[in-house]
């Protein structure tokens, strides 16, 4: 199953999360810095200089996003995970576009100081002025990439999405030769200088994303087995054809399937949380059938070629052990993390002073109750408790105390839906559990 991770951030990742902006930051803080009296000396001039100032920036976070688009697999850990890191390059995106939207409008409102036709001009210049014309093909194209982005466009379809946004290269690559084909935001050699840095770092993460991941940065392996485990939910058990991927409990990998009977998904890339213990030679994945891909999946057949890049994310702050008391909150197919770290502790023969809640509608749609409840038993310290909504209703705070006594001690770790998600959040923050100690996971598009 994939997730969407938001973590209590640690310190060193916000720290490297303000950096990212600073690098963003920095070619403003240049421009203002190169700036004379003259670009406040009369309306006109002030909106020109602000016109500029929001291509630079807008230019400067759209490269940012881009760079942070690489996908490699490490790169994310110092981020809190790949989709902490996903996160930041979102909102670059929405605020280059934000900020080049306004940059065109407000050097045509600097121009009418001069003009009208002058305004005119600068909205619509003449189609021999290709540099004026490759910045609106840019931000054309953003428009068209960033826009499914936006929940006010309600929720897009995974791989058409994932097409769409390919966009984003040309995109990145008309801007490139809007500025250094015009070069007003800075001094000529600094403006090449700064813009060429960053243009090779986004062509590289770009590169990489593209083209030599799928060469270089893939594993091949085959479906060993398909294992139903509830209804419109099967377990893949992958075997690697040479080299084995290393992961820990709690991450995520893109998986690519190549079976010509499937009736959706074949040769899609699909994100997925892995089921299995990092010291198993097989690599599992829960897949519940949410989608068309995924409920193709659930009629795979053993034999199956697969390709696997990752590992991404990071969920639990120590995967291997459990060095502190620990509330785990599951919902559904959310169980999939915390069954990777049971299995992981089990093999180790680790202790775990874990109190665990696992959310389900009912009886029914138990995932994996019997080994679950196995690897409670075997786990000294281990405490498993079922919930279910039919029975009980929502999660409360009543039934936390009353499974969990000594909340306010652990830290909490919570995978499922997003209403479960918000209220255990805030039982927790009720306990006086900090903020730093909440570790959650979402269902959400990637």
């Amino acid at each position: 199953m994939l997730f969407r991770h938001r973590e209590g951030a640690s310190m060193s990742a916000r720290t490297a999360h303000r950096l990212v902006w600073l690098a963003a930051l920095l070619p403003s803080v240049i421009f203002l810095a190169h700036l004379d009296a003259s670009a406040i000396a009369s309306t006109s001039a002030v909106l020109n200089s602000t016109g500029r100032l929001t291509g630079v920036a807008g230019l400067s976070m759209l490269l940012m996003a881009a760079i942070l688009s690489a996908r490699v697999p490490g790169f994310d850990r110092p981020f809190g995970g790949l989709t902490r890191l996903w996160r930041t390059h979102h909102l670059l995106g929405a605020w280059s576009l934000i900020l080049l939207l306004l940059h065109p409008v407000l050097l045509a409102f600097s121009a009418a100081g001069a003009s009208i036709d002058s305004a005119a001009a600068t909205l619509l210049p003449p189609l021999s002025d290709l540099a004026s014309w490759s910045g609106w093909a840019a931000l054309v194209l953003m428009m068209i990439f960033l826009a499914p982005s936006f929940s006010f466009f309600g929720r897009p379809r995974y791989e058409r999405w994932k097409k769409i946004h390919r966009l984003a290269g040309p995109a990145v690559a008309l801007a490139l030769v809007h500025d250094f084909w015009l070069s007003r935001g800075l001094p000529t050699w600094l403006d090449i200088a700064l813009w060429s840095a960053l243009a090779l770092l986004a062509v590289g993460a770009v590169g990489w994303r593209f083209v030599f991941s799928r060469r270089i940065g893939r594993l091949a392996y085959t479906v060993s087995e398909v294992t139903a485990v509830a209804n419109n939910v099967v377990e893949l058990s992958l075997e690697p054809h040479g080299r084995k991927l290393r992961h820990e409990a709690g991450n995520f990998i893109y998986l690519t399937l190549e079976d010509a009977s499937l009736a959706a998904g074949r040769g899609e890339e699909h994100p997925y949380t892995l089921s299995s213990s990092p010291d198993e030679r097989q690599l599992r994945v829960a897949i519940k059938s949410l989608g068309d891909a995924s409920r193709a999946t659930q009629t795979i057949r053993p034999g199956t070629t697969a390709r696997v890049e990752g590992p991404y994310g990071r969920f639990f702050v120590t995967p291997d052990r459990v060095p502190e008391p620990e509330l785990w909150v599951a919902g559904g197919i959310g169980v999939t993390p915390f069954l990777a770290r049971m299995r992981h502790l089990q093999r180790r023969g680790e202790t775990a002073d874990v109190c665990m809640i696992f959310c389900v509608q009912d009886p029914a749609r138990e995932i994996f109750a019997t080994e679950l409840q196995n690897l409670a038993d075997q786990l000294e310290g281990f405490r498993l408790n079922i919930h279910y909504f039919y029975r009980e209703g929502p999660l409360s705070g009543s039934y936390l105390d009353e499974a969990c006594p000594d909340i306010s001690r652990r830290s909490v770790y919570i995978c499922g839906p997003e209403p479960l998600n918000a209220l255990v959040q805030q039982h927790a923050a009720a306990a006086g559990i900090a903020a730093s100690r909440i570790h959650t996971e979402e269902f959400e598009l990637l």
